[in-house]
């Protein structure tokens, strides 16, 4: 390195093991009895962190999708043109086989650890390339909606499994491998889905029902990844006209493939695709329905409940994409500050720029920590400690959303001031990262809805609020500080029920709260010694400092160990 950084200039991290390197994340796995999928994520992780993986990242951002509505004899297409390497990344994730390892199990032998396994796998490649992150995730959420349709899930259960990517824009039937998209948000509702005006008809003059043909009329004003070969939509079911206008009939669930069964391309418009802040290598685009062919999935008038099924896969995938993007965003300025030289040391030897550094390390170690924690829960719904475990999906999950994506945009924000000039180039990997980092703290319910989904589910759920309190208890039992932030939060949550104003206006204090003492016990269980202490005194202390990094008051022993242990490398 000595002799490549003659000239002070330090390149972004490539060719390096972002598995092997991340003991929190080792730890991750190991708790969680996931031994079964760690020769396959060591492969998973060398490959994401080579200098390969990070050019076709580069070009995939670099040269965004393409629109093509017409095609040269003027026949209507709406089909979007990606660079070849948005290909080679997406291919590469279905390799993994991540899109149903959650629910198929596979290795086939392993008892426990899918769910952990999966989460890993997602946030190694979400430090790399986020963008296809978007139909890796719709994909995966969407199976538990498809498998409750078993007529549909016998067409579709091959493709959505494949580990082969079929590029092709082709009907399902002949494709071998196949990615599913949402269709929710309207212009005029945001995340107001009962709002929604598009209206879906059923074909058949004598009724629809489950499983039945609808043509559908409206327009959607994001629809996430157009070439995605079918989408999961929200309409309204309607019999007339005047019940669609005056937005009586029920809203329910459709799959709105791309083409329809007699072979014709579907009638779902692309009209243009949105000029985003990041996310550029993925395609999101504004639709109309022009009578477009779909099938009821789920019941009649339970369309937002069926889409919330898979939206709590969702949310847990934004907090696994931000805490990908802040270690990344760690891992880069730890690098740089290792090796460039500013007044007469290295940057990572300069006391201020190490406050800095360690503190960004923790909030990374702290978002993994909550992240695989809410990973487990998943899995664990359906054990003896079920309830507890959807107390963490119900409850934390929105918090965790909330908090965690709004600090990896004020994280990478940071990230790349280390950097200086140097990180403000659009070539900069943390350039990426910050125009990255909003969409998961927007995607999914905005951090007001989020926090407004966490009151929800306190009140009215009070089951899953008292199991959710008891755990919390028994996590910060060996830590005054923390029980002490605890009792602090119980109480004021107690005096908030009491106002349903303060309630709401109070509510992304609560819950920025919540998360904390969560993340400290978490900490406390699961990190170093030093890296808890650290945690809970800048977090909960009575000199704790969350507006800007390197603000916390950090001990010279745990500054050093934390730096240390976060980024372990061989080269």
């Amino acid at each position: 390195m000595a002799e490549r950084n003659k000239d002070n200039l330090v390149d972004e991290l490539v060719d390096y093991d972002p598995l092997g390197s991340d003991p929190a994340l080792q730890a991750a796995l190991a708790r969680a009895q996931a031994q079964a999928w760690l020769p396959g994520l060591q492969q998973h992780a060398r490959t994401v962190g080579s200098a390969a993986f990070a050019q076709w990242a580069d070009q995939a951002n670099r040269h965004p999708p393409q629109l093509q509505q017409w095609d040269a004899r003027g026949r209507r297409i709406d089909q979007v043109e990606f660079h070849p390497a948005w290909h080679q990344v997406l291919a590469h994730y279905r390799a993994q086989q991540l899109i149903d390892m959650p629910f198929a199990g596979a290795p086939e032998d392993a008892a426990s650890g899918r769910w952990t396994a999966w989460a890993a796998g997602f946030y190694l490649h979400g430090q790399a390339e986020a963008g296809s992150l978007c139909p890796a995730t719709m994909t995966t959420a969407a199976i538990p909606v498809l498998r409750k349709e078993p007529a549909l899930w016998a067409q579709i259960a091959r493709g959505i499994s494949s580990a082969q990517h079929d590029a092709r824009d082709a009907p399902v039937t002949d494709k071998t491998a196949l990615w599913v998209g949402m269709g929710m948000t309207e212009k005029q509702g945001g995340s107001d889905v009962r709002s929604n005006t598009t209206v879906a008809y059923p074909l058949d003059a004598a009724g629809g029902g489950r499983g039945a043909a609808y043509r559908l009329q409206g327009h959607k004003w994001f629809y996430s990844v157009p070439m995605a070969d079918a989408h999961l939509v929200v309409a309204r079911m309607a019999s007339s006209a005047q019940d669609a206008q005056a937005l009586q009939a029920p809203l329910a669930c459709f799959w709105v493939p791309r083409w329809r069964p007699d072979g014709r391309r579907n009638s779902v418009l692309v009209q243009r695709l949105k000029d985003k802040v990041g996310n550029r290598s993925n395609a999101s685009s504004e639709v109309l329905f022009d009578d477009a062919y779909g099938l009821l999935v789920g019941e009649e008038g339970r369309g937002i409940a069926t889409i919330m099924e898979m939206a709590t896969i969702t949310r847990l995938c934004c907090v696994l994409g931000s805490s990908a993007l802040l270690r990344q965003a760690s891992v880069q300025a730890l690098w740089s500050a290792r090796h460039r030289q500013a007044f007469g040391a290295a940057l990572a030897e300069q006391p201020l720029m190490q406050s800095v550094l360690a503190d960004l390390a923790l909030e990374s170690e702290a978002a993994l920590l909550l992240a695989m924690q809410l990973a487990q829960a998943f899995e664990d719904s359906s054990t003896p400690a079920q309830t507890t475990a959807l107390a963490w999906q119900r409850i934390m999950t929105p918090a965790a959303k909330f908090w965690v994506c709004k600090r990896a945009i004020a994280c990478s924000a940071e990230a790349m001031e280390m950097l200086g000039g140097n990180g403000y180039i659009e070539s900069s990997a943390l350039a990426r990262i910050y125009r990255e980092a909003p969409v998961n703290s927007i995607w999914e319910g905005s951090g007001n809805v989020m926090c407004l989904d966490v009151l929800k589910a306190l009140q009215r759920e009070p089951a899953l609020r008292d199991a959710l309190w008891q755990d919390l208890q028994r996590m910060a039992a060996d830590d005054l500080a923390i029980a002490q932030a605890l009792q602090r939060l119980h109480s004021q949550w107690q005096a908030m029920a009491q106002d349903a104003w303060a309630q709401q206006a109070q509510a992304r204090q609560w819950v920025q709260q919540l998360v904390l003492v969560v993340q400290a016990g978490l900490m406390r269980q699961h990190a170093a010694p030093a890296h808890a202490d650290a945690f809970v005194a800048s977090r909960l202390g009575p000199h704790a400092c969350l507006g800007v990094l390197g603000a916390s008051p950090l001990a010279k022993a745990q500054i050093s160990a934390i730096l240390s242990a976060s980024l372990q490398l061989q080269k």
